[in-house]
């Protein structure tokens, strides 16, 4: 497929189709990034959950098994200071929870564990130099960022509004992913000083893609809510070169998430997600389920990010054996009932042919 509209993304990413998988902290495995990198798309390998060691491990299974280009994707927000008082609060709130359980509400809390781009993980895109870089929550600092521009690596990253598309572009960014409300997982949002706030205020994918296109000179990646070829196209008409899809990549086997979180997304209608803190401590969006509807959505009490998971650890641990998915996130956008089982590979292959077919670009 040769005739797409506008070829600035697959030029500038060296791929075939303008389909970029997501990268899901948790759920992406490296035979995703493998398959859909295989299939002409970009595979995305998040970071954001490894170890460096880890990382390295995922990194070597991608390239014994594809020479293609990948991304690799990372956290860069700034970890919070200690508050005390906000984790009693949130401690508190939970209680109830722990008794109902038979766990002790005054147990220590594991660490939650989403890492920001460092030292570490730039000598990581130092050693493996990934075709594409892309982050969330803004960007790294100028030292860490100007060494990975330096290994030639594109550099991308997400906005939710039309100035932060602008602030990324005047920082360097190559291309810039659009994130729209529907958008599943953890909202992009790195400016302003209220994420609780600005959550009301934020845009949908094909309100804030024109926006974006027209604000700035970069090539624009359209996210959220785009499960099939009506999306894409839409994409595409609205000004985006490539579109960048993480809930549909959900329902595929190479997906690693919990048989419960599978059969949620099956079942989920488009009103069945909500932007929630209470998982993370920052808004992303899920399916609704019993700690969301009964804590949530957006909780005061929860502690910043990534800080509030922590104490929902030992909840997790005992319900999830037993099926109940009333406090795990499940993350999901608003597209799911148009989700499809496929493998990786052949919902790339299909999104691109059945979207080139419907548009009339061949």
């Amino acid at each position: 497929m040769t005739h797409w509209p506008d070829r600035r993304v697959l030029d500038l990413f060296g791929i075939e189709l303008p389909i970029i998988q997501a990268p899901m902290a948790g759920a992406t495995t490296p035979e995703m990034v493998i398959a859909v990198s295989e299939a002409g798309g970009l595979g995305s390998l998040p970071c954001a959950m490894y170890s460096a060691t880890q990382a390295r491990e995922a990194l070597d299974t991608i390239r014994r098994a594809t020479s293609r280009p990948i991304n690799l994707n990372f956290f860069c927000h700034t970890p919070p200071a200690e508050d005390g008082a906000r984790a009693m609060a949130w401690r508190a709130r939970l209680a109830p929870y722990y008794v109902e359980h038979g766990l002790d509400p005054q147990a220590p809390v594991p660490v939650s564990d989403r890492a920001p781009f460092d030292g570490e993980f730039c000598s990581l895109v130092e050693e493996y130099r990934p075709e594409t870089v892309s982050f969330h929550f803004g960007l790294p600092e100028t030292t860490l960022l100007e060494r990975v521009r330096a290994t030639g690596a594109r550099i991308i990253s997400s906005a939710t509004t039309v100035a932060e598309a602008r602030w990324l572009e005047e920082r360097g960014c190559d291309a810039i992913v659009a994130m729209g409300m529907e958008a599943g997982g953890h909202r992009g949002t790195f400016l302003g000083k209220d994420l609780m706030a600005d959550m009301d205020r934020q845009v949908g994918t094909f309100a804030l893609v024109p926006q974006v296109a027209d604000a700035v000179r970069v090539p624009v990646i359209a996210a959220g809510g785009i499960m099939d070829a009506r999306g894409i196209v839409a994409a595409f008409a609205l000004g985006a070169s490539a579109v960048q899809i993480g809930t549909a990549y959900l329902f595929t086997p190479e997906a690693k998430i919990s048989a419960m979180h599978r059969e949620a997304l099956r079942t989920a209608a488009a009103d069945d997600t909500v932007v929630t803190n209470v998982f993370t401590g920052r808004p992303a969006r899920g399916i609704v389920n019993r700690i969301v509807a009964e804590v949530g959505p957006l909780s005061p009490l929860a502690p910043d990010f990534p800080l509030a998971g922590g104490a929902l650890v030992p909840l997790r641990g005992l319900t999830e054996p037993a099926g109940s998915p009333d406090f795990t996130n499940m993350w999901a956008g608003q597209g799911a009932p148009l989700g499809r089982e496929m493998p990786s590979g052949d919902l790339t292959l299909h999104l691109a042919a059945e979207a080139s077919k419907k548009a009339s670009w061949e």
